[in-house]
This record gives structure tokens, sequence and C-alpha cells, in this order.
């Protein structure tokens, strides 16, 4: 079944997607993504430490930050600095960044070093952390470039690229990379990490209005990985 998409795309087909690659010349890698209208600034940041529960193991780490600047959205959502603490979603999409990256990333090679990617939404329209992830695997393959040439490694520790995209079902029909329309009104919304070699680092699903079948979930699946394939060739153009 096809169903007419508020964009015109077809239900496999990605949102027109974009890397400025070099974005902040002040930071180590830095990439500018877009998937569509939503807007990911990742800037990644080496420093010469890692996080106390390392120290003296002679490993790296690779870990992220994720904010929205206020104006992301429709309207006006206070900075979480001025409100006092980390929300709950940030902390989660947080954390499945890193673990993305630490997935591919062989983190003997880094020595006691971290890379830092800081992830900032500045326009959202649906699929936030999947862009955030793809577009941070570019910052970090571009810091861990800066360092072999600086010397600081031998060779580069990122074993694979890592890429992520969104699906749903919307009047139950499977599409791929949901926008902010179609994610808000999806039966079921998903969201796949899934590396250059076709394996999965992990899959997020919700049933929304009630339980998936196997079937739906494997043409969800099935789309995803086409989905990611086609991000990782451009992932891959946009490093030349």
């Amino acid at each position: 079944m096809t169903l007419s998409r508020s964009d015109g795309r077809k239900n496999d087909e990605l949102r027109p997607v974009r890397f400025e690659m070099g974005f902040n010349r002040f930071a180590e890698g830095s990439v500018l993504t877009c998937f569509g209208d939503t807007v990911v600034l990742c800037n990644a940041s080496v420093e010469e430490s890692v996080p106390p529960f390392m120290r003296g193991q002679g490993r790296g780490w690779v870990t992220a930050e994720y904010s929205m600047i206020p104006r992301a959205g429709h309207v006006r959502s206070p900075r979480e600095a001025v409100r006092g603490k980390i929300g709950g979603r940030t902390h989660e999409i947080q954390r499945l960044i890193g673990r993305s990256l630490r997935a591919v990333t062989d983190l003997a090679l880094l020595g006691e070093r971290t890379v830092v990617i800081d992830c900032d939404v500045l326009q959202a329209d649906g699929g936030t952390r999947t862009a955030a992830i793809t577009g941070s695997c570019l910052a970090l393959v571009l810091a861990l470039e800066k360092m072999v040439e600086k010397g600081l490694i031998a060779a580069s520790p990122l074993r694979e690229m890592v890429a992520a995209v969104s699906v749903g079902m919307l009047a139950g029909t499977p599409l791929l990379d949901l926008n902010y329309e179609e994610d808000s009104r999806a039966a079921v919304d998903m969201n796949f990490v899934i590396t250059g070699s076709t394996r999965f680092v992990e899959i997020q699903g919700t049933g929304e209005e009630a339980p998936f079948t196997g079937d739906e979930f494997e043409a969800l699946r099935g789309l995803a990985s086409s989905g990611c394939r086609e991000l990782i060739l451009l992932q891959s153009k946009a490093l030349g």
C-alpha cells in the first residue's frame, strides 16, 4: 500500500540528507547534519583525559551531549540549564549516541583520551536522535583523522561507520524516516542504529496505539536496513 506523504516522498524514501563538513573551524570534527527540516550541529572535541572510572586502563572513551536550542521546535522551550537539570529524554538520547559511537570504535587505540560529541538541535522536524547519531559518526571520523595527522595515534580506531534512521507504521503502512507530522500520528514508532556491516547496535520500538506483529516488525526492519545502507553511502560521499 502506498500512503500519500505530506512531503510527497515514497514510503521507502529518505528525506533529503545533507552533511556540511567542517562547519565549526575550532572543533576537531564538525558536521552540520540535515535530515529534511531537521538540522543538528555535531561537534567533536578531543580531551587528554578519561572519566575517573577509566583511569589507568590505557583505554579511551567516546561520549556525547545532546540538547535542543530553545526555538528548535514549533514553540519555544526553556534551556535545560535554566531549569537546573537535564531531562530524562535528553539523558536517554545522549547515552544512545555515545553507545552507538563506542560500538564502532576500538577504545584501546585511543589511549587515555576522550572524544566528546556535542549534538545541538538547531531545528527539529522529527528524527533528531537519528540525525545526531549519523552526523556524530562523521564528526568522530574527522576528529580521529586530525589525531592521526598530529601523531597522537598511529591509526584511526574507527572500525566501521554507523548510521541511524526512524521508521513507523502509519495507517497500516510502513514508512521510512518519519518527519514530525508523521511521527506524531504513527501507530508504531521505531529507531534503528545499524553499522556499515549491517549489524544492529540498538533497536528502539513502541506500539503507540496497539501491539505490532512480527510481520510488521520485519517490514520496518527491512526499511531501516535499506535506509541505513543509503545513509552510510552518503557518509562515504561526504568524506570523499
